[in-house]
């Protein structure tokens, strides 16, 4: 079954611009050398970023999908991006975290579409069945359609207490169609491993998997909230962007910002009868963020790569 294309206002960013310290070494066993995971064909013989593009393709046109990388990984990414439009790379001089650039991200593409409908993707995720993910990602873009204030979270039936991912909790369902989603309690960012173990026995806690979907000024709004002295300084600048000027008060806005997490600083702090869960099930997810969970999710799909010893 092929995945049907969305609207005009549908668009994705893809969250590119780590740098992968906790997979340094497996990175230089893959690479040769210590590259950013995103970078490294990790899982077979395509890199995370390709593979995420791909799966991102499968219901987004490559048109429409956003970039937000690093200037220093320049040379990494030119070579997997070399079709894309320069317009859709949005190119940090340095990497802050991800709430930086997702805000970089949105302030980009309200250039283009100020209204727009958006999927953040980042892009360091293994998923078994990518037409079945993509469907949930269509499920939430017609959910805000019909209910546009909404953010929705897309939340992981969990397969393990993993205690590193962030974890969701939700509260009371809801119908939009013929979907149920929930209103979202609580987010919990790493939990200790003993409170790990409750959520997963209880049954009713997700996996955050850090991909959402919304509307764009429903999300910046979101950031103003819970950041505002940081949207205040691209705000400032705002005005330089798709210009001549917009290298410049780059640097500028990222030496006066230390690094700042979109979960931590914006979700976890802001669970509100705007953002809302769906959950995913039917497919394996893993977040591939350190070379057990790396290693444990190739035992588990049965993948052996080259660089696999």
């Amino acid at each position: 079954m092929e995945t049907r294309k969305r609207k005009q206002n549908s668009w994705a960013i893809v969250l590119a611009g780590g740098e992968g310290t906790r997979l340094a070494d497996l990175s230089c066993r893959i690479a040769g050398e210590k590259t950013p995971k995103q970078f490294c064909r990790i899982m077979d013989d395509q890199s995370l970023i390709e593979q995420t593009r791909q799966r991102v393709e499968l219901a987004i046109p490559k048109d429409r999908i956003f970039y937000a990388l690093s200037r220093s990984h320049e040379r990494y990414y030119i070579p997997l991006l070399f079709d894309v439009l320069l317009a859709r790379l949005v190119v940090q001089p340095v990497n802050r975290g991800t709430a930086p650039a997702i805000l970089y991200s949105l302030m980009r593409l309200g250039l283009v579409d100020p209204n727009a409908h958006v999927a953040l993707f980042p892009c360091d995720h293994y998923v078994s069945d990518d037409r079945l993910f993509m469907r949930h990602i269509q499920v939430a873009f017609d959910v805000i359609d019909a209910r546009p204030e909404l953010i929705v979270v897309l939340g992981i039936a969990p397969s393990t207490p993993e205690p590193e991912y962030g974890w969701i909790e939700p509260a009371s369902p809801f119908r939009c169609g013929e979907e149920t989603l929930f209103h979202v309690r609580r987010f919990i960012e790493k939990p200790p491993v003993e409170q790990a173990h409750r959520m997963y026995e209880h049954g009713r806690f997700l996996w955050n998997s850090f991909v959402l979907v919304a509307r764009l000024p429903n999300l910046l709004a979101l950031m103003i909230r819970t950041l505002p002295e940081l949207y205040d300084l691209f705000a400032q600048f705002s005005e330089t962007l798709g210009t001549e000027f917009e290298r410049e008060a780059l640097e500028i806005i990222y030496r006066a910002i230390a690094p700042v997490d979109f979960c931590k600083s914006v979700l976890t702090t802001h669970a509100s009868s705007q953002i809302s869960v769906l959950p995913v099930s039917g497919l394996f997810w893993s977040d591939l963020g350190n070379p057990s969970r790396v290693l444990a999710t190739l035992a588990r799909i049965g993948l052996r790569p080259r660089w696999v010893a």
